[in-house]
């Protein structure tokens, strides 16, 4: 779908995923705590997510969410959001590096998963704002891209000072040609038109919302001004780096889920039960950790970590997890959560949502999907 096209009403149904990458192996144990394992308070006496903290959200009676994910309760017991547990890739280097790059080509192929989604979806165009990276550079999940731009704020996407001289005589140029050139052009072109106006005007957002100003989430806030501004928006990345915590792991992880609370939080009231049917947001980290606790306070390099789902019909209020139990006997390698779900499973369905005509075989090529039931 063009940014014309979206311009024009026709894009009412245009469905945007955002994916949010936790890099450094972000501790799903940490974050959503399997409340009702005592392997887990055997292997963590000092550091485990204490089912008697007050603070601390129930999800079901099985697991609880940490409390500084706690403004995360709300679309979870408004049935909007899901967490998969026990999830990850056959990665098992446990290298930040090669977890990363197999997670984001989906396998030991050119370009990335979320790329060749773009390509196979069955689309017969792409916009100049089809995929946008809220980063400093292209992330590995979007090489191959029909299209994808790189910003870290509206103000990016532009020509620079005194571009409006260029534009007019670029758009008079590509006004004569008639071919896939010429319409990427002026399609392109328009997108500038339309971003610039956005740039100059204040955003109020909805039902209350108020974004923080860390990075992520000002570049949340970024994404749902674009979805609002129905710009022809369908593939977000994001990153919050700074999970690998091998030391006094809450000095590490707390200010990171902060900002990931805040900010998914602040999205989800932004958008509304409305704009949220449209939206699906994908939490994922190349690796968990080991289940014990280090000697300092930390965990190092694990397995099965968490995602996180939400918005776009997905069916919430509940920890998906084919759960192997923390004893000893089950526990991969050096001590650590198997992964008992593969993210593609995740993935997947999402996909298949988003774009019914996908070639899920051309997207996560040598792969055996298995679908999960995340819509119930």
């Amino acid at each position: 779908m063009s940014t014309q096209t979206s311009l024009t009403g026709k894009g009412d149904n245009l469905k945007t995923l955002v994916v949010v990458f936790l890099r450094g192996g972000a501790d799903g144990l940490n974050m959503v705590a399997p409340a009702h394992d005592d392997g887990y308070y055997r292997a963590r006496p000092r550091i485990a997510i204490k089912d008697r903290d007050t603070n601390a959200a129930k999800l079901d009676g099985s697991f609880i969410l940490n409390p500084i994910l706690k403004d995360l309760a709300a679309p979870y017991h408004d049935g909007a959001l899901a967490v998969v547990h026990a999830v990850g890739s056959e990665d098992a280097t446990r290298s930040h590096f090669e977890a990363q790059d197999l997670m984001e080509r989906a396998g030991d192929v050119a370009g990335g998963w979320l790329g060749r989604y773009l390509r196979f979806r069955g689309a017969t165009t792409t916009g100049a704002l089809s995929a946008i990276a809220v980063s400093r550079a292209l992330p590995e999940s979007l090489r191959g891209a029909p299209a994808a731009t790189v910003m870290r704020s509206l103000e990016d996407f532009t020509l620079g000072k005194g571009g409006g001289l260029l534009q007019a005589s670029l758009e008079k140029l590509y006004a004569k040609e008639h071919d896939a050139l010429g319409a990427s052009a002026r399609d392109t072109l328009a997108a500038l038109s339309r971003i610039e106006k956005l740039s100059k005007t204040t955003y109020s957002p909805a039902h209350g919302a108020s974004y923080e100003r860390d990075d992520f989430s000002q570049g949340i806030k970024q994404v749902a001004r674009l979805i609002k501004a129905r710009v022809g928006l369908e593939a977000v990345s994001l990153d919050i780096g700074g999970w690998d915590s091998h030391i006094t792991q809450s000095a590490v992880m707390d200010p990171q889920m902060r900002k990931l609370n805040a900010g998914l939080s602040a999205f989800y009231r932004d958008m509304g039960k409305t704009g949220m049917a449209h939206v699906t947001v994908v939490v994922m980290t190349e690796f968990g950790r080991r289940l014990a606790e280090n000697s300092a306070f930390g965990t190092d390099h694990g397995r099965g970590s968490v995602m996180f789902l939400m918005g776009g019909g997905v069916k919430g209020g509940r920890v998906m997890a084919k759960w192997p139990g923390l004893t000893k006997d089950v526990l991969e390698g050096p001590g650590d959560l198997p992964v008992t779900i593969n993210y593609r499973d995740v993935l997947a369905p999402i996909l298949q949502r988003h774009s019914p005509q996908v070639d899920l075989a051309k997207v996560f090529p040598a792969f055996e999907l298995k679908p999960q039931a995340i819509y119930g």
